[in-house]
């Protein structure tokens, strides 16, 4: 028996799901299992490949949100164009690391967390990164919860007559009048929670990759668009200092815009949440059934390169549609907000966002804007909440808090936590009501957890993957580029919010 055949063993022991016997026909899907009755050859050509991608698209929603529309605008308004070359390498490096992840997760059908738990080190019921990885994710929903308010004070400034008439028709001296004359974003946070629950309630991966790609689709035009048209606006692309962008520099001055650069760097393209989704995402979508279980022979080999080779496409496909959202909102900050010297932050961070727009197509369009900023967010937080309760089902399993009798129980527990994660967003927002540092909280458990998963995944690379299905020497070489340059920054951002979180202490001392 073969070491990834093993391991996939361990991983079905220890969601406690009982293994039907060969002669069984399985009367429930489950995304999960492998099954010799779900193997299918892998498309031969792109075009047929193209059909089979998802997992990515997914991703792409997960990653294009906060970090894309609010850091990334904010570096192009401070500094200009300098930075083009670290958005364009931050976006591509992290991808290696991405795929050499999913192709495990396609070779061994183990999700991220139950790779996790087969390594070798302390445990406390369950391997000691997987309860790093909760601590993690429960940091990670402060970010949710300030998506949740930010999303709420988009939708006020486009519609500020709705908070309006709520707060006219209650009593100002009560309890929840003086809230809404304080916070008038309440209502539409509110909203947004219950339409996330809404989507997630009853959806299954198909729903999850068609709402995503809807989104995804809608949000990528509007901002390409405006990007393309800025030539004839009162702020064409200076196309010399766009190639001046591609130059490897730093301006060695400005201790400020590098540390941006760096905070840029650790948010944009695949962060850590992502690394741990995508696995998940690749299973559900059927690559690693598609493969069938490993069993040693040719045709096994065969068909493991060619999803794999389907998953590749999938993961550089989303690549491009992250990064062009990503370039183009950069682009616009830089051509727009930068030579005004409007400097996106604090409470007015989306206001001055909005410039981009009014003062390039006019008044009418600054409701756009401030829809389509709500998207982006809303998508992040609906796939995070998603993501989250996948895993965290999955962790109460390999820790044995649950037992599951059978995939319909652990669609229960999904279901139960696609309500628990978009209520615990907002009440985090109501209890905190500060999206910046909401947000710092969580980009320290990813700054701290990226090095770790990336590191854990050349353990993959060279100790799990099987011969036949390795990459070339080439590839190896980017991915160990990649995860010293995923190192390297998230060393600099631990130790800066670190700082950050002192700063956020010393009023309250």
């Amino acid at each position: 028996m073969s070491l990834a055949t093993t391991l996939n063993l361990q991983y079905n022991t220890s969601l406690h799901m009982p293994r039907p016997k060969p002669q069984e026909v399985k009367p429930q899907y489950d995304p999960y299992a492998m099954h010799a009755d779900a193997i299918q050859e892998p498309p031969k050509s792109f075009f047929k490949a193209m059909r089979m991608i998802g997992p990515g698209i997914i991703l792409a929603g997960t990653i294009v949100g906060s970090g894309e529309l609010l850091l990334t605008t904010a570096l192009g308004a401070k500094t200009g164009f300098i930075f083009l070359w670290l958005i364009l390498f931050s976006c591509v490096i992290k991808v290696f690391v991405q795929i050499e992840i999913g192709r495990h997760a396609i070779s061994s059908g183990q999700p991220t967390l139950g790779a996790l738990n087969a390594l070798s080190g302390p445990r406390f019921g369950a391997h000691w990164l997987v309860w790093w990885w909760l601590f993690m994710m429960l940091a990670t929903v402060f970010q949710l919860g300030a998506m949740t308010g930010t999303v709420g004070q988009s939708l006020n400034l486009a519609f500020p007559g709705v908070s309006q008439s709520l707060e006219s028709s209650l009593h100002p001296d009560t309890w929840i009048g003086n809230s809404l004359a304080r916070r008038p974003e309440l209502p539409w946070a509110f909203l947004t929670c219950l339409i996330a629950i809404g989507l997630l309630w009853s959806g299954s991966y198909k729903r999850i990759e068609i709402v995503t790609t809807a989104i995804v689709i809608t949000v990528t035009l509007l901002t390409v668009s405006a990007t393309m048209l800025l030539p004839w606006t009162a702020y064409p692309i200076p196309w010399s200092e766009v190639l001046d962008g591609l130059k490897f520099q730093f301006p060695t001055a400005d201790v400020q815009s590098i540390a941006i650069a760096f905070g840029v760097f650790g948010i944009t393209g695949v962060g850590a949440t992502e690394l741990f989704y995508y696995p998940y995402w690749c299973l559900e979508k059927g690559y690693a059934r598609y493969v069938g279980p490993r069993d040693g022979s040719q045709d096994w080999n065969r068909r493991a390169r060619g999803w794999i080779r389907v998953m590749y496409i999938d993961a550089w496909i989303s690549m491009v549609v992250f990064t062009i959202s990503t370039v183009s909102f950069y682009f616009m900050g830089a051509t727009v907000l930068h030579p005004q010297g409007l400097d996106p932050k604090g409470t007015a961070m989306i206001e001055t966002l909005s410039h981009m727009f009014v003062d390039t197509f006019g008044h009418w369009t600054r409701i756009v804007f401030l829809i389509g900023a709500g998207a982006v967010l809303f998508k992040t937080l609906y796939l995070s909440c998603a993501g989250n309760a996948r895993m965290t089902a999955d962790f109460l399993s390999l820790t044995g808090a649950v037992r599951y009798q059978d995939v319909t129980h652990r669609a229960k527990w999904i279901q139960r936590f696609s309500l628990f994660f978009p209520i615990l967003a907002l009440l985090l927002f109501l209890l905190f009501a500060n999206p910046k540092s909401m947000t710092v909280v969580g980009g320290f458990a990813q700054a701290a957890t990226l090095p770790m998963i990336a590191i854990t995944t050349l353990y993959f690379r060279y100790r799990r993957i099987e011969p036949a299905l390795a990459p070339s020497k080439l590839w190896d070489a980017m991915l160990w580029i990649a995860v010293v340059s995923i190192t390297i920054v998230a060393m600099y951002a631990v130790t800066k919010s670190t700082l950050d979180f002192k700063e956020m202490l010393i009023p309250a001392i």
